[in-house]
């Protein structure tokens, strides 16, 4: 079992970056596929990025493509999402979520696939 806990959040100009962090508090990301998701008020839970074990392979929304980067640190036991030219439409929740390596993989989206969540960052971009 691995605890993804999330931090960074905040509130940011349009145009601004922000770096989230996904730390495990309890366990490790090593054999976990890292995934970020976001929610906006009234809205479903939608896919944002995944990274595989090693970060070989990433996964994006094509909204955040050229925007966001998913990284991941396997010493420090922590994945980031870099998030880069924000837009008001970025405005949400963001939750750290980790789903099993060998039995799924990055580039399905389904969160029903994630096992762990993180409590959630807010993120705000606004003028």
């Amino acid at each position: 079992q691995v605890q993804p806990v999330e931090s960074g959040g905040g509130l940011m100009q349009p145009g601004g970056s922000l770096r989230l962090s996904c730390a495990a508090s309890q366990g490790t990301f090593s054999n976990y596929v890292v995934g970020w998701f976001r929610q906006a008020p009234g809205k479903e839970r939608e896919f944002v990025a995944a990274i595989t074990r090693s970060g070989a392979s990433t996964n994006y929304l094509d909204s955040v493509k050229g925007r966001f980067t998913i990284s991941r640190d396997n010493a420090k036991n922590t994945v980031y999402l870099q998030m880069n030219s924000l837009k008001p439409e970025d405005t949400a929740v963001y939750y750290c979520a980790a789903k099993d390596a060998f039995r799924y993989s990055v580039w399905r989206r389904e969160k029903d696939e994630y096992a762990y969540w993180g409590q959630g960052t807010q993120v705000t971009v606004s003028s």
